[in-house]
This record gives structure tokens, C-alpha cells and sequence, in this order.
């Protein structure tokens, strides 16, 4: 492989006015296209195979044109302090808001009285009018919600409070200010790691045109494939992540090989030949985290996944092809201006004769191993303490911040009729009217319920709906337990759904996918190692460390998030569950970026040990080279992450938190820590492969052992001519 790719490498340099203009070609037709494609509607949600999704399909099976998955809005009203909502002039401001909001947008399926439904609490202070729509909250547009959030101005002005809660005013989170705030962070790492502005921004212009690409192909194809707005978000997070990565080793390789004096084609080349190995392998471990997302067997997550790794593929590409075509263009101001004086003779010895900062590092290491491995793994231990209490669930209106009107709409709610009143539970009964009323009574005798209704038929009185209020608000183990409950005591023809059944059968979908995906994922990422690394006890390693440090992540987030450890400083109003994608999120995103940093950092041990230094010197050597490089991607990785923590998205916040914090605990304590010591303790033997592994094994030659022999090839050739010139000296 080392081989093709240093060919490649050179081939791009020599043809690098094709070679960009290619690329620019690709990005302008994926811009004409995302630009000419229709509207995406948004991606529907299904967990194929659960008792909720059954349900509803049921439901629109028996009840056609009721829009079962359709978004739904609570607008809540307050009467000032000492009246009731019951008075005429109230009762007048709720029914023009009521009017307003049925015909403020043609996506409305129906608006509820107040009055009519008796939805008024015991004490008269709050009332509620339900809206139903036709389409999910995702599809809803900015003028529908703009309506739904104007329909109550009237009803304020004449002094009541008017809050709004559901579903409907779900809206996908911005995080263009996080992308640009991670950006720029990135600009000013690069531009400290290189010194140069030119070097800096290769990584940066590679990524932002292989991010366009890649959205700009989701983007096109989104209304075919029925891609959601989330997936070009995951898509533009892993792609700038991994394009401004795997630009930054090979610019990085690019400059240290020349620094050794070889000519500037040369250089792209044996750049493109060696770190364009480790890019390929880094690239391959992402893409099985991301496609094996299909596990899951969700299929919005599925498309996510899929999405995704077709733009770290774009980004792999770039990186080999690009990179170094603008190496070309580039020239000697790739270099800072210490090492361009340096190439002219106008200073003393290189920098590289001076042990580094990664270099006395791995000495410290080397001198105690046993230390920093106790310490790291001590360490890391303690902070995963938390993820033992572990509880997993989606967020609900109550997680949102207290200024926010879903969350004020929450809590008028809970004071007026329980807390149970923000969850009901949607019971479909496929029968007639003697098995629903048998259904009802059944459930009413059951722990946790606060209220049951009276059921309602399809026209041919072979479906009924009962709504069923629990007791504790969604989120709670408690209202878990009655949807169990109600399962377990009704037949096969009752089915419990509505957005709480629903966060609940994706939450056991999750975990019940979680031991599968992590065998997969490691077990074919373990496999791929192998092939680099030519060992056993490499990616046995790798694997264990990242597992170590995705657990420390989930026990860190459990105590800001669940416990509300320092959550003020992150911003944290509401403690409650950790949200039920979180692990299996992590694992796959985390999993393909530490895989990263161990490709590109051990690989230039391996280089070293292959190449005859001993296996101290080797560690020595990888850390020479790999350590400022794997330090400033992970400074870029945790910035560009924790630019998301600012969010108003709980949601948002928790994931920009986790894979901020595992990130550190992967780069700076699993691979810059435990790694070399547990390569210290080993010695020789992290380098052990079985013979008959050995022969299975396919020679991918990451290390660039066949470039060392062009390289002897080379100096016999000259010296052969050098032996010629003298013998026609002689004669």
C-alpha cells in the first residue's frame, strides 16, 4: 500500500492543476445539485418492530387522516392571582385563541375547547388547549410555529399567562456558531503547531471543501432518501473533524520529510506513501463505527451513519490526493520561517536535534512505566465511578431550560393537573367496544395511573384509543414501570404508544443494541489493527484503553447531567436521565477518532522498531514525530466539541460534553499515557504475531518498508554509476 500511495502522492503533485481542478469540479457540482434539489421534507421516525411503532401503524391503518405520529402543541393559560379561567372574559381571550390557532396554518388537524373538554384544573387557575397537526414537529415550518407562538398574544395582553408546550415547536438545533467558534480554534492550534499560515490553512481549506461535498451530496439526495436536517449536522461534526486530522499527519509527515533534505515531490510522495497508510487504516475504523450504526436497526440512525462515512470516505481522498497537489502549489512556504532560514544554512542545527516536548515525555514514561500506567488507569477508573448509576432516557420539556416557554408550559401543568399530565400514554385496542372497556378497568386497577379516559372508536368500531395520564412525570422509572406493567397484563390486541411509550421502546432498543455494536465495531476494528500493526497485543491495547475512556466519559456525564455535579457551570438547569443514544453515539464517534490518534501515533513506532531501533527508542521516536501533531488534533477534536456545550439544547449540550470530555480522556491520558507505558512493559513482545497469523495476514506495509528499498535500490544504482564514470576514468 505504501507503495501506491507514494505513487499517488507524487502523481498529485505533478498533476496538481488537474488534481485541484477536479476536486473544485466535484464541489460545484454538488453545490448545483443541493442547490436545484427539492425541499427535503423531514426524515420520518420508526423503530420497526416495537410495541409503540405497532401501534401506530395500527392507527393509521384504522383511523386514516389522524395523523397518530403528527406533532401536537399544549397552549397552557394561567388566570391572574385570585381569578379563574372559568370567568366570561377568559373563557372570551381562550376561545379567539383557540380560533386563531385553527386557522392560523393549513397543517393544523385539530383544535380542543378547553370548556367543551372539561381540560380546566380542580381550582380553576390553569386551562389547556390541544393542537393537533398533520405532520411531525421536524416538518413543521418556521410560519406554522411563528402562528402557534402568536395565537396567545391577544390572551396576554389582557393579563393571562400564556405558555406553550409539544412537540411542535421542535425545531433542529444551530450549531452554526459552534462549527465557526471550532473553526477558528482550529486556525490558531494549527497555526502554533506549524508557524506557518500557509501549512495551517491546507488542513483547513481540505476540510471545509470536503465538509461541502459531502453536505452538499446529502443535501441533493435528501428528498429521494428521506434524509433528515440531523444528518447533515453529523455529517459536517465527523467530516470537518477527521478532514482537518488527516490533513494535519500528512502535512505534518510532509514537512519532517523534508526537513531531512529529500526535494519536494519526494517529500509529497513519501508523505502521501506513509502517513497516507495510517490515514487509510484511521479512515477504515471510523467508517465501520459509523456504517455500523445499522445495528441499531433504526433507520434514521442507519442513514446518519451512512452519511457520515460517505464523507470521511471524501475526506480520506482528499487527504491522499489533494493534500498533496496543493503541497505543489504550496512550496518551501510550507515551512515557518525558522526552517525556511534553517534550508538556507542562516542558522545553527535544526530543531529536530533537540528532544521535544514529546520526546521528554516519553522518556519520563520509559523511566516509570508502572507509575503512569496505575495512575492513568486509577484515575480514569475513579471518574467512571458515576456511569454505575447509570439511567438512560430521552429528554422531555421538563430537561429545558427554565426560561423557555416549553419548560414554563411543563410546570403550569404539573401545578394544575400532575406531573404525569406532561406524558399520557396513547392505549390502542384492536377489538370492540366490550374488550376496550375490559381494558380500561384492567389499567385503572394498576399502580401509577392518575387518570384513564373514556375510550374512542374508529368508524367501524373495531379500534379504540384510551389515553391513560400516569402519575410521575415522563421521564421517571416510575411511569416506565406502568407502560411494563400494562403490557404485561394485557393481551397481544393492546398496544401502548404516544411519545413517551415511544422514548421508552428506544431507549431498550439502544440498550439492547449497545453489547452487539460494541462487538462488532472493536472486533473488526481489532482485526484491522492487526493488519497494521502486525501484533496482538497492539490493538488488544487500543481497544481496552478506548473502552476505558469512553466509560469515564459516561461516569463524567452521569455526575454533570444526572447528579448535577458543577452543573451550574456547564449550564445544567434540570438533572435527569442521560439521553438514550449517548452511549452507543459515543462509542461511534469517539471509537473512529481515539482509533485515530493510536493509528497515527503507534504506526510511527512501528515505522521506528521495523526500521531496528529497540522497542524503547521506537516509543521515543513515535512520540518525537506523532506526539505535538496527536496533541494539537485532539485540542482541535475537544474545541470543536465543546462549542456545543453553549447550546440551549440539553440535548445538544450532553453531547458536545461527552465527546469533549472523551476525547481528552482518549488522546492525553489513554494514548498519551497508559499507551507507552503499557509498549514500555512489553517490550518485544508488543510486537508479537503467531507465525500462522503472520502468513494469513495480509502485507499492507504501513510502515513503508518498501520505500526503504527503493531507497537502497537508489544508492546502488548511483553507485554503480558512480563505479562506471570511474572505470571510463581509468580506460
Amino acid at each position: 500500500m505504501a507503495t501506491f500511495l507514494y505513487k499517488l502522492g507524487r502523481f498529485a503533485f505533478r498533476r496538481r492543476r488537474l488534481v485541484a481542478l477536479l476536486w473544485v469540479a466535484l464541489l460545484a457540482l454538488a453545490g448545483v445539485g443541493a442547490a436545484s434539489a427539492p425541499t427535503a421534507t423531514s426524515s420520518s421516525f420508526s423503530i420497526p418492530g416495537t410495541e409503540a411503532q405497532k401501534a401506530f401503524d395500527l392507527l393509521e391503518e384504522r383511523f386514516p387522516g389522524a395523523s397518530a405520529d403528527g406533532a401536537t402543541a399544549r397552549v397552557v393559560f394561567k388566570a391572574p392571582d385570585g381569578r379563574k379561567m372559568t370567568d366570561p372574559a377568559h373563557k372570551a381571550e381562550v376561545r379567539k385563541v383557540v380560533a386563531e390557532l385553527r386557522s392560523g396554518s393549513d397543517q393544523v388537524a385539530s383544535v380542543v375547547d378547553p370548556y367543551q373538554a372539561k381540560s380546566v384544573s380542580r381550582d380553576g387557575a390553569i386551562a389547556y388547549t390541544q393542537v393537533s397537526y398533520k405532520v411531525s414537529g421536524m416538518e413543521l415550518t418556521e410560519k406554522d410555529r411563528e402562528a402557534l407562538t402568536e395565537a396567545g398574544q391577544g390572551a396576554k395582553d389582557a393579563g393571562l399567562t400564556v405558555e406553550i408546550g409539544g412537540d411542535a415547536l421542535q425545531a433542529a438545533p444551530e450549531t452554526g456558531a459552534s462549527e465557526i467558534i471550532g473553526v477558528a480554534i482550529a486556525a490558531v492550534v494549527l497555526v502554533i503547531t506549524f508557524g506557518s499560515l500557509v501549512a495551517a490553512g491546507l488542513p483547513l481549506l481540505t476540510a471545509v471543501i470536503g465538509v461541502g461535498i459531502g453536505v452538499s451530496t446529502i443535501t441533493a439526495l435528501a428528498n429521494v432518501l428521506d434524509l433528515g436536517s440531523t444528518t447533515a449536522t453529523l455529517a459536517t461534526m465527523i467530516g470537518l473533524a477527521v478532514g482537518i486530522d488527516y490533513a494535519l499527519f500528512i502535512v505534518s509527515r510532509y514537512r519532517a520529510e523534508l526537513a531531512e533534505g529529500r526535494d519536494h515531490e519526494e517529500a509529497a510522495g513519501r508523505a502521501t506513501g506513509t502517513a497516507g497508510s495510517a490515514v487509510v487504516f484511521a479512515g477504515l475504523t471510523v467508517v465501520i463505527a459509523l456504517v455500523g450504526l445499522a445495528v441499531v436497526n433504526i433507520p434514521m440512525l442507519s442513514k446518519m451513519g451512512f452519511a457520515a462515512a460517505g464523507t470521511v470516505a471524501i475526506a480520506v481522498l482528499i487527504a491522499l490526493t489533494l493534500i498533496p497537489a496543493l503541497l505543489g502549489f504550496a512550496g518551501k512556504r510550507v515551512l515557518g520561517r525558522k526552517a525556511r532560514a534553517a534550508s538556507r544554512g542562516k542558522t545553527g542545527p535544526a530543531d529536530g536535534d533537540k528532544p521535544n516536548m514529546g520526546t521528554r515525555w516519553a522518556r519520563f514514561v520509559l523511566r516509570r512505566p508502572v507509575a503512569v500506567l496505575l495512575a492513568g488507569v486509577v484515575g480514569l477508573g475513579v471518574v467512571a465511578i458515576p456511569a454505575t448509576s447509570l439511567e438512560m432516557g430521552l429528554p422531555d420539556d421538563g430537561s429545558q431550560p427554565t426560561s423557555t416557554t416549553q419548560r414554563k408550559a411543563y410546570d403550569l401543568l404539573s401545578d394544575g393537573f400532575g406531573p404525569g399530565f406532561n406524558g399520557p400514554l396513547l392505549i390502542v385496542v384492536d377489538g370492540d367496544k366490550a374488550a376496550a372497556d375490559g381494558t380500561a378497568k384492567d389499567i385503572q386497577k394498576l399502580d401509577g395511573v392518575a387518570a384513564v379516559t373514556p375510550a374512542t372508536y374508529n368508524k367501524a368500531g373495531d379500534t379504540a384509543t384510551i389515553t391513560v395520564i400516569p402519575e410521575d412525570r415522563p421521564s421517571s422509572a416510575e411511569t416506565e414501570a406502568l407502560v411494563r406493567s400494562i403490557r404485561d397484563t394485557s393481551g397481544e390486541n393492546v398496544h401502548v404508544t404516544g411519545a413517551t411509550a415511544m422514548n421508552i421502546d428506544f431507549s431498550q432498543r439502544m440498550n439492547d443494541a449497545l453489547l452487539p455494536y460494541l462487538a462488532l465495531v472493536v472486533g473488526l476494528a481489532f482485526l484491522l489493527l492487526m493488519v497494521v500493526f502486525r501484533s496482538v497485543l497492539v490493538p488488544l491495547k487500543a481497544a481496552l484503553g478506548f473502552l476505558l475512556s469512553v466509560v469515564a466519559a459516561l461516569g463524567a456525564v452521569v455526575a454533570v447531567f444526572q447528579w448535577g455535579w458543577l452543573g451550574s457551570l456547564f449550564g445544567v438547569e434540570q438533572t435527569g436521565p442521560i439521553m438514550s443514544m449517548m452511549p452507543i453515539f459515543m462509542v461511534g464517534v469517539v471509537f473512529g477518532l481515539a482509533m485515530d490518534y493510536e493509528v497515527f501515533l503507534v504506526t510511527r513506532m512501528r515505522e521506528a522498531y521495523v526500521h531496528g531501533e529497540r522497542p524503547g527508542q521506537a516509543i521515543v521516536t513515535g512520540f518525537r514525530h506523532g506526539a505535538r501533531v496527536v496533541t494539537a488534533a485532539a485540542v482541535i477534536m475537544i474545541a470543536v466539541f465543546a462549542g456545543f456545550i453553549g447550546s440551549g439544547e440539553q440535548m445538544v449540550k450532553m453531547i458536545g460534553f461527552g465527546l469533549a470530555i472523551a476525547v481528552f480522556f482518549d488522546a492525553f491520558v489513554v494514548r498519551m499515557a497508559i499507551v507507552p507505558a503499557v509498549l514500555a512493559l512489553l517490550g518485544h513482545r508488543a510486537w508479537w504475531l503467531p507465525r500462522r497469523l503472520d502468513r494469513v495476514l495480509p502485507s499492507v506495509d504501513v510502515e513503508g518498508e518498501r520505500l526503504r528499498e527503493l531507497d537502497a535500490s537508489a544508492a546502488d544504482a548511483d553507485a554503480d554509476d558512480a563505479d562506471e564514470e570511474r572505470e571510463l576514468v581509468r580506460v
